[in-house]
C-alpha cells in the first residue's frame, strides 16, 4: 500500500509580522492615493494651462481690436476744415457749431468724448460741452497725449479722466494749419477718449479672472471691479509719489491686491492665492501674456476647483482599487487557511478530490485578478473618454469660430473695395463743399455734406455686417427664417455677386428650428464655395431654393461651375480634404458645416447637376412662424446693422 503524506498545517503569521502587516496596509493605501492624486493633479493642471492660454490669447486679441478700431478718428477730425478754421480764428467764432459736430462724431463712432485743445493745451471745444464736468476751459498740458501730438506725432495714453474720473484710453493727433514751413508747429491737438467698461463686461462672462497691468504693475482693468485701481504688489513710497505726480490714476490709493505666488511651475504658469479682497476663498492658476504694442501685461486667473476635484476623484478610485485588491488577497488567504484546515481532517481517499479543488481555487484567483484588472482598465478608459469628449467639444467650437474668421479673410478684398468707393466719394464731396463754401453757396455745401453722411452710414452698415458675422453663437435653438439667413449671406458677398445672376426660388417665408448664427455660417460657407467654383464660368448663376415637405425644409445652393469630381463626392465632407491649391484653404469649411447641420438635427448632401454645376442640399425640421410679440431674425439683423 503506498504511503500517503499527511496534510500540511495551515500557515500562521507570527505576532510581529501581523503588526507589521497592519502597519503596511494603511501606509500602502496612503501612498497609492497620494501618488494617484499627484498624477491627476499634474494632468488637470496641464489641461487648465492649455485652456487658460487659449482664453488669454483670445481676450488679448479682443482688447487690442477694441482699442485700435478708433485709431483713425483723431487724424480724420484734425483734417476737418471746420476745425482748422476755428483754430485760425480763435475768439472770433461761436464754438457751439464745433461742439455739436464733435458730439455728432462721438455718437456716430461710439466713443466717450471728443475735444479740441489749442497750442497751449487749453480745451476750446468738446462733445461734452453741455455737461457739468465739461472739458472746456481745462488745461491738459501735463498729459502725455498732448505732449506727443504737439510735437507732431500721434499720442496714446490710458488712465483716469481728471474731470470724469472714468478709466479710458486716449488717442490724439496734431492739427496743422501750416505744415510746409521747416519750423512749422501744430496749432492744436484733437483728442478722443474711449471707455474700457464694455471689454470688462465681456470678460465677466468667462469662468476666469482677467487683469491688465501697466509697467508699474497697476491693475487698471479687471473683470472683478474690486481689483481695479490696485497694485499687483505693494508699492514703495517713492513709486506711489511718482504715480501721483503723473496724475494717471488721479488720487486713487492704489492699495495692494493681496496676491501671493506659492508655486512657480516649469511651464511658466503660477499657482497663486489672495490674502485679501474678493478672491480669498480659493486658489488660482495664473498665466501672463505681454502686449508689446502697449507695454501692458494681461493676466488670467483660473480657479483650481477642477484640479482639486480631479485629485479627489483619482485618490478615491485608487483607494477603492487598492481596497479591492487587499480584500481579494485577504479573502484568498482566508480561503487557503480554511481549505488546509479541512485537509487536516480529510481522509486519504479524498486527496484526489482535494487536488481538483485546489486547481479550481487557482482558476478562481486568476479570474478574480483578471476581473480586477479589467475593472481598472474600464475605469481609466471611461475617464479618458470623458476628457476626450470635453476636448473635442471645445476644439469643435474653436474650429467653427476659426472657420467664420477664415470666411471673413476671404471677404476682405470685397469689403476693401466696398469701403474704398465711399471713401473716394467722401473726399470728392468734401472738396466740392470747400469750393462751394468759398463761393458762399451754402445750399450746395449742405447737399454735399448730406451725401457724406449717407456714405458714412453705408460704411458703418458694411462693418456692422462683418461684426455680426464674427460673433459667437449661444447654441440656443429657436425659430429661424431661412430667407433672412439667405439675405444676410448675400449681403456679405454683395461685391462678388455683381456679375452673378442670383435666382431665388421660394414663394413665402419659411422657418426652421435651428441656431441663427450657425445656420448663417453654413449658408455663407456654401455660397462662398459656389462663387469660387464659378470664378472661371462665362455666365455664372447662383440658384437658392427653399422647399417644404412632410414637416421638413430642404434648403439648396446650386451653381453653374465645373461640378465635383465623382471620386471626391464620398470624401467632400471629410476634415482637411480639399481640392484647392495649397494655401487656398484648410478643407475644414464643409466638414464643420456638416457637423453644424448634424448638431441641429438635420442632414446635408452634395450632388452634381445634369450638364454642369453642383448642388448642396440641407434638410432641417420645419418650425411654425413665431408670433408678432417676438422679434424675427430679420429684425435682429437690422438692429445689428
Amino acid at each position: 500500500m503506498p504511503s500517503v503524506k499527511g496534510p500540511h498545517r495551515p500557515p500562521r503569521l507570527s505576532q510581529p509580522l501581523r503588526w507589521l502587516l497592519l502597519l503596511l496596509l494603511p501606509l500602502g493605501l496612503v501612498a497609492i492615493m497620494w501618488q494617484a492624486a499627484q498624477v491627476a493633479r499634474e494632468q488637470a493642471l496641464q489641461t487648465l494651462v492649455r485652456e487658460a492660454e487659449n482664453e488669454l490669447r483670445l481676450s488679448a486679441a479682443g482688447l487690442e481690436g477694441h482699442l485700435t478700431r478708433h485709431d483713425y478718428l483723431p487724424q480724420l477730425l484734425a483734417s476737418r476744415e471746420m476745425v482748422q478754421r476755428f483754430l485760425l480764428n480763435q475768439g472770433q467764432q461761436d464754438p457751439m457749431p464745433l461742439n455739436l459736430l464733435l458730439d455728432q462724431f462721438r455718437a456716430t463712432a461710439d466713443v466717450s468724448d471728443v475735444y479740441l485743445l489749442d497750442a497751449d493745451a487749453n480745451t476750446l471745444a468738446a462733445s461734452n460741452w453741455h455737461r457739468p464736468n465739461t472739458f472746456i476751459g481745462q488745461n491738459y498740458a501735463f498729459r502725455s497725449y498732448y505732449q506727443d501730438a504737439i510735437e507732431g506725432g500721434r499720442g496714446r495714453f490710458y488712465g483716469l479722466g481728471v474731470q470724469s474720473l472714468e478709466r479710458g484710453y486716449y488717442f490724439s493727433a496734431p492739427v496743422w494749419l501750416d505744415d510746409t514751413a521747416p519750423d512749422a508747429r501744430p496749432s492744436g491737438v484733437m483728442v478722443i477718449k474711449i471707455l474700457l467698461d464694455a471689454v470688462e463686461e465681456s470678460w465677466a462672462e468667462q469662468d476666469a479672472v482677467l487683469l491688465v497691468t501697466d509697467k508699474d504693475d497697476i491693475v487698471f482693468m479687471a473683470s472683478h471691479p474690486e481689483l481695479r485701481m490696485s497694485a499687483l504688489h505693494p508699492l514703495s513710497e517713492e513709486e506711489r509719489q511718482a504715480l501721483l505726480a503723473t496724475r494717471r490714476y488721479a488720487d486713487e490709493p492704489l492699495s495692494p491686491s493681496g496676491i501671493e505666488i506659492y508655486e512657480q511651475r516649469p511651464d511658466g504658469s503660477r499657482l497663486v492665492r489672495f490674502d485679501q479682497g474678493p478672491l480669498t476663498e480659493g486658489n488660482h492658476l495664473a498665466l501672463t501674456r505681454h502686449m508689446d504694442a502697449y507695454g501692458w501685461d494681461m493676466h488670467i486667473l483660473k480657479p483650481l476647483g477642477s484640479v482639486y476635484q480631479a485629485q479627489w476623484l483619482a485618490a478615491a478610485l485608487a483607494g477603492g482599487l487598492y481596497s479591492v485588491v487587499v480584500l481579494a488577497g485577504g479573502v484568498g488567504w482566508q480561503r487557503l487557511r480554511l481549505r488546509r484546515e479541512r485537509e487536516l481532517f480529510a481522509e486519504r481517499e479524498r486527496q484526489t478530490l482535494a487536488s481538483a479543488r485546489d486547481e479550481l481555487e487557482r482558476n478562481v484567483q486568476l479570474r478574480t485578478r483578471d476581473l480586477l484588472e479589467t475593472n481598472r482598465l474600464l475605469s481609466d478608459e471611461i475617464e479618458e473618454r470623458r476628457r476626450a469628449e470635453e476636448n473635442l467639444r471645445q476644439t469643435r467650437d474653436e474650429l467653427i469660430q476659426a472657420a467664420k474668421l477664415a470666411v471673413l479673410g476671404q471677404l476682405a478684398a470685397g469689403i476693401n473695395h466696398e469701403l474704398n468707393q465711399p471713401l473716394a466719394a467722401i473726399r470728392a464731396y468734401a472738396e466740392n463743399a470747400r469750393a462751394f463754401l468759398e463761393r458762399q453757396r451754402i445750399d450746395a455745401v449742405d447737399a454735399n455734406l448730406a451725401q457724406v453722411v449717407e456714405l458714412t452710414e453705408r460704411m458703418a452698415e458694411i462693418s456692422a455686417q462683418l461684426r455680426q458675422f464674427s460673433r459667437k453663437s449661444d447654441s440656443s435653438l429657436t425659430a429661424v427664417s431661412v430667407q433672412a439667413c439667405f439675405d444676410y449671406a448675400l449681403r456679405l458677398y454683395q461685391n462678388r455677386l455683381r456679375d452673378v445672376e442670383v435666382e431665388r426660388c421660394w414663394e413665402e417665408e419659411v422657418w426652421v428650428y435651428a441656431d441663427l448664427v450657425r445656420l448663417e455660417q453654413v449658408l455663407v460657407n456654401l455660397i462662398g464655395n459656389a462663387l469660387q467654383a464659378m470664378a472661371e464660368t462665362q455666365a455664372p448663376r447662383l440658384v437658392l431654393r427653399v422647399e417644404t415637405e412632410a414637416g421638413e425644409v430642404r434648403i439648396s445652393v446650386a451653381d453653374t461651375g465645373p461640378g465635383i469630381p465623382e471620386t471626391h463626392l464620398s470624401r467632400i465632407f471629410e476634415p482637411f480634404f480639399t481640392t484647392k491649391s495649397p494655401g487656398s484653404g484648410l478643407g475644414l469649411g464643409l466638414s464643420i458645416s456638416a457637423r453644424i447641420i448634424n448638431d441641429l438635427g438635420g442632414s446635408i448632401e452634395a450632388t452634381n447637376l445634369a450638364g454642369a454645376g453642383a448642388r448642396f442640399t440641407i434638410t432641417l425640421p420645419q418650425e411654425k412662424r413665431p408670433d408678432g410679440s417676438q422679434p424675427s431674425p430679420t429684425e435682429e439683423q437690422r438692429s445689428h446693422a
